[in-house]
């Protein structure tokens, strides 16, 4: 969803066709057709250059923006088109990237639409401090004027609200042109995880020789085989330990770039500045680590009852991912789509229909492949052509999860375009992870309604539970983390990978209830802070947490409240970014600077634990 910035490279452009799914041997309808942004690489860089000539344009504009309404109208609106036309060459030459990390070619042409960025940010770069000395009394009686401003009214109070926080025009200016070597860690940690690290293979209990990079890791990591579990884990963290030293000076890179920055905006530390980019109140993040802290007992008596299902006498880290309950059912792509559109008929048909079409078009890259990025991610910075869906498709449940989590983000993205124009239709991380989560969860009560046996009801349930565990505990002990490393740094002290290493076992050891023996954390998983690249994101990990306890209470609602409950969430998707993104979640009736929702939370793990155990005695029985 964001966008990426990469060590800027001196490099030779290189005009050939774009990647294709006959060139991996992957057939048409499981990859996506990139052709609908640019039909080739020549038109793709055509556009590409056009857009520098604009920026010299915008650059002109300086110091005119305080002439009159008109002349605050013509130059947003330049600016706007312009940045509008850079995603869609931004978004071409990632999405292409992402296809193969180690295609050199395709990197250096997502490094020049990063280099069209760098430079799109330089030439805006005096914007913020001329608005803002233009001042409040004159904007606001520019956008009562002319009503061709309206569309930029959020992004001008925007602008205003960060008048303290903003630097004069040379400063401004100096520091645009750091976008992208700040951004250099990022990078060089994405070519280490995906492209470069010689990851092993071992022969399992299948007889059979696997890969364990990222993606075979993510596969066995749930072998039902506990010695094949072990060795999976040994195997890749112990590869992972061999680069600790060097990914250690990558991550203290990126966070002692990030406490200067903070500095140089007069923020007391990155924390304040991530939360004061999004007006989010402080309780919010506050809130949720204490609420979560006071909860760690439920997370512990679901691992307690992990180990009895699984029938271990003790639980290990190994232990944490193999389904409580196994299940053979295959979900490959068909079967996920009818049933994530069987599932989302809570949603209604028009929800129905609008996902059904977007399926049915490719607009997905479907299977892992060598050299892919990993993971799931929906790009949709594309304002005029559609979304982009990435995903490594394992034909399992989780791999369904993960499908209806990415839609809610497309759903998110096209429900937004329905009524927002481009200036407003981008959302906040804070609400982006709102409907995706919402997705796994509304898929998760469709499929234990739809269960057909009392193994089957216990597997989704245990999936449900899963789910929390991963979200609501996992990536909060992932921002108390990353706040560590934050403040480790802005205290003036040393970051190594050994040490990051120390302050990731503790919190590990601490949420899983090492010292009480509810789950042993062996020494060499304290370096999984490795494999993690959400960190090099800025305290995103926190928000999504906040989403799905967000995500949660809307579902509620829903249920309890019906077409009012349903109205009420596509208002939240429609909104897109036309406010800040705490009173947008507000106005729809969750407050997240409260106790209240994250105790809710709890609530329901703790119930389905309940509804878990009754279904156990039934099948004692």
């Amino acid at each position: 969803m964001h966008l990426r910035f990469y060590l800027l490279c001196c490099v030779l452009m290189l005009l050939a066709n774009p990647i294709n799914a006959q060139d991996s041997g992957v057939p048409n309808e499981f990859t996506w057709d990139l052709a609908e942004i640019y039909p080739s690489v020549k038109e793709w860089d055509k556009s590409r250059l056009a857009i520098h000539s604009n920026l010299d344009e915008v650059a002109a504009l300086k110091g005119t923006l305080g002439e009159s309404a008109e002349h605050l109208y013509r130059p947003m609106q330049m600016i706007s088109d312009t940045y509008r036309r850079l995603l869609r060459v931004y978004a071409y030459a990632s999405l292409q990237a992402d296809e193969d990390l180690r295609d050199n070619t395709a990197q250096e042409r997502n490094q020049l639409a990063e280099a069209m960025l760098a430079r799109f940010i330089e030439s805006t770069a005096w914007v913020s401090p001329e608005i803002i000395r233009i001042g409040r009394d004159k904007i606001n009686a520019y956008i009562e004027q002319e009503p061709r401003l309206a569309p930029f009214a959020h992004d001008l109070d925007n602008t205003l609200r960060r008048a303290s926080h903003t630097l004069g025009d040379e400063a401004e200016q100096a520091l645009s042109y750091f976008t992208q070597p700040l951004d250099a860690p990022s990078n060089i940690y994405s070519l280490l995880a995906n492209a470069d690290i010689p990851f092993p293979t071992l022969k399992l209990s299948d007889g059979k020789e696997h890969r364990i990079d990222s993606q075979g890791y993510d596969y066995w990591r749930a072998s039902m085989n506990r010695e094949d579990r072990k060795a999976v884990f040994d195997a890749f963290w112990g590869k992972w330990s061999e680069y600790r030293n060097s990914v250690g000076m990558v991550l203290n890179a990126h966070i002692q770039a990030q406490v200067a920055l903070a500095k140089a905006r007069h923020f007391q530390n990155v924390l304040e500045r991530e939360l004061f980019s999004d007006n989010l109140p402080p309780e919010v993040y506050r809130t949720l680590v204490t609420e979560v802290n006071e909860a760690l007992p439920t997370l512990h008596r679901y691992f307690r009852l992990r180990a009895r299902m699984l029938g271990v006498d003790q639980m290990h880290y190994y232990d944490i991912y193999p389904p409580i309950v196994s299940m053979d059912r295959k979900f490959d792509l068909k079967t996920s789509k009818d049933i994530t559109l069987e599932a989302m008929s809570i949603l209604g048909e028009d929800w129905v229909h609008s996902q059904r079409e977007a399926m049915n078009q490719r607009w997905m890259h479907v299977y892992p492949q060598r050299g892919k990025r990993s993971g799931a991610y929906m790009n949709g910075n594309i304002y005029d052509v559609h979304p982009y869906l990435l995903l490594n498709h394992q034909d399992n449940y989780d791999s369904l999860s993960t499908l209806s989590h990415e839609w809610g983000h497309a759903m998110h993205t096209l429900y937004a375009r329905q009524i927002q124009p481009f200036e407003t239709a981008s959302y906040a991380t804070f609400i982006a992870e709102i409907p995706s989560t919402s997705l796994e969860l509304i898929l998760e009560e469709h499929m234990v309604a739809k269960a057909g046996s009392l193994d089957e009801e216990l597997f989704y349930l245990g999936s449900g539970l899963e789910r929390l565990r991963g979200t609501f505990f996992r990536q909060t002990m992932f921002a108390e983390f990353e706040l560590k490393l934050y403040e480790t740094v802005e205290q003036g002290e040393a970051l190594t990978g050994e040490r990051i290493s120390a302050i990731y076992g503790e919190l590990l050891r601490r949420y899983h209830g090492h010292d009480q023996g509810v789950v042993i954390i062996d020494e060499l998983y304290n370096n999984e802070w490795m494999f993690v690249p959400h960190f090099y994101r800025n305290m995103y990990v926190f928000q999504y947490a906040t989403s799905l306890t967000a995500g949660t209470a809307l579902y509620s609602k829903i249920v309890t409240d019906g077409e009012p409950g349903v109205q009420n969430f596509k208002d939240l998707l429609r909104a897109g970014g036309s406010d800040y993104p705490y009173r947008l979640l507000v106005r729809a009736g969750v407050d997240l600077a409260t106790p209240g929702p994250y105790r809710a939370m709890v609530a329901r793990m703790n119930e389905i634990m309940d509804r878990m155990e009754v279904l156990l005695n039934k099948r004692a029985k």
